[in-house]
């Protein structure tokens, strides 16, 4: 077996491409793109003559096998529609297929709407969860967002247009018209836009100015929670009950500490004090 590239495309400008990427797309046997129209438009803007086939949800499980048999003699280049491949796209099924056959994986640094928009948001980027595009029933996206209520990583989500307010509504609903989120609009394109504000001050806007383009909803992370300190005596009553139910000291201790804000191993001192 051949190498499978991992080949990423612009999101949106076209001079978004790597020197290395373009290399490869002209020396590969096979493109294997998401949306061939769309990549038949870049390949053609950079004089690229490489065979296209598509690959895409609908075609995913009928075209491995010619994929395959194009991997037994020459490199395959996998692209998606913009952006890079298997990030919300059918390219990861491909990318596990590989891997089960043996085939080596070379994956391409580049462009990627979710990390472009996290840079530019004004929201912390040291940690953060990217969730795809969210569930389309409105109980289903609600129960998503109750679950991540309490998380205080960034999150980033892909969105619709015309999807986008009841979204930023369920995430008033469940965060408070007060999270700060950041809307990223056609990322890379000419009429690129950040919003950034409240969820409430956001949903206003686009209520008032329905939104248009690709979207990349991000949304800052919960408040950190405040443990209020217990102090000793309680800390000693809550041990005392849990070592009277038969709880191990260690497990006792670690339980304590969580709610009290007390360290584990000063609880842990006080559990041996109250055992002897």
């Amino acid at each position: 077996m051949h190498t499978l590239y991992i080949v990423p495309t612009p999101i949106g400008n076209l001079e978004d491409m790597t020197l290395r990427a373009l290399r490869i797309l002209r020396e590969v046997s096979l493109i294997a793109a998401e949306d061939t129209r769309t990549t038949r438009i870049l390949l053609q803007h950079y004089d690229i003559s490489t065979p296209l086939t598509s690959y895409h949800e609908h075609n995913k499980l009928s075209k491995l096998d010619a994929i395959f048999a194009t991997l037994e003699t020459g490199d395959v280049a996998l692209v998606s529609d913009a952006g890079t491949p298997g990030i919300s796209d059918p390219g990861y099924e491909l990318i596990q297929a590989a891997i089960q056959r043996g085939v080596t994986i070379v994956p391409l640094p580049g462009a990627n709407a979710a990390i472009t928009a996290l840079v530019a948001s004004g929201l912390p980027t040291e940690t953060f969860i990217f969730l795809g595009f969210l569930p389309k029933k409105d109980r289903a996206r609600r129960d998503l967002l109750e679950r991540l209520a309490h998380v205080e990583r960034t999150l980033i989500v892909y969105e619709s247009p015309n999807r986008l307010t009841d979204t930023l509504e369920a995430v008033i609903a469940v965060f408070g018209a007060d999270r700060p989120v950041c809307v990223a609009r056609e990322v890379t394109k000419l009429y690129e836009e950040f919003r950034r504000g409240s969820a409430g001050d956001v949903l206003a806007h686009y209520t008032a100015k329905p939104p248009k383009g690709e979207i990349v909803l991000l949304i800052g992370g919960a408040p950190p929670q405040v443990i209020e300190t217990w102090d000793e005596a309680d800390v000693m009553v809550a041990l005392r009950e849990r070592l009277d139910s038969g709880e191990a000291l260690k497990d006792a201790a670690k339980a304590v500490a969580a709610l009290s804000g007390w360290d584990r191993r000063t609880v842990y001192d006080v559990g041996v004090v109250l055992k002897n």
